[in-house]
């Protein structure tokens, strides 16, 4: 994978970067001004992130899988270790497909209904492959969500979610926090 240098990434005009970023060269950003990627994230090929008014800010050691989507006007937040796999596509606004509105982006605003909401993946939350978060979803700390599955509620901190919709299945262990820390301070050594 070929990565964009400091040169290629501050062109790109985010709103800011942080050290040690990784961007694929073949990844995709619209509206950079509204975008904030911290130190140490990892967006791969393929990838489009489209920020609406809301912002997309992605924390400390992130990584965005290979063709994921984050899109939409509300606000997207990946916070510190959250970690989204390949094709996952996370939508901060959504059409109203009852058939009393007309759909898609090429629709006057006024014959459509579009429903926004922020969108926030919390600490050491882990999103499987192929799975489509909606608006108004707050993933909390410690989150697996499985592979395929449809994420429209809240999910609550440190269980593994699945399906379609995504429903509890069991508990995570909260032993990764006590990594984290050892983690942290390898981690330090290594930067300072």
């Amino acid at each position: 994978m070929a990565y964009m240098t400091e040169a290629e990434i501050a062109a790109v005009g985010f709103a800011s970067t942080g050290k040690d970023v990784r961007l694929s060269r073949k990844a995709s950003f619209y509206n950079p001004a509204n975008i904030c990627i911290d130190d140490f994230a990892r967006i791969d090929d393929f990838c489009i992130l489209s920020a609406g008014a809301g912002g997309i800010r992605i924390g400390k050691y992130v990584h965005v899988g290979c063709y994921s989507a984050l899109i939409g006007q509300g606000s997207i937040v990946l916070d510190d270790f959250s970690g989204v796999s390949g094709r996952v596509s996370i939508y901060s606004s959504s059409d109203d497909y009852s058939g009393n509105f007309m759909c898609h982006a090429t629709i006057p605003d006024e014959y459509r209904n579009v429903h926004t909401g922020d969108v926030i993946l919390k600490k050491h939350s882990i999103i499987g492959a192929g799975s489509v978060i909606l608006p108004d979803v707050v993933i909390e700390q410690g989150v697996v969500v499985g592979a395929l599955s449809l994420v429209k509620e809240n999910c609550a901190e440190f269980g593994v979610y699945t399906g379609i919709p995504a429903k509890r299945t069991k508990d995570r262990s909260r032993t990764l926090l006590d990594i984290e820390l050892k983690c942290l301070q390898h981690l330090e050594g290594k930067t300072g």
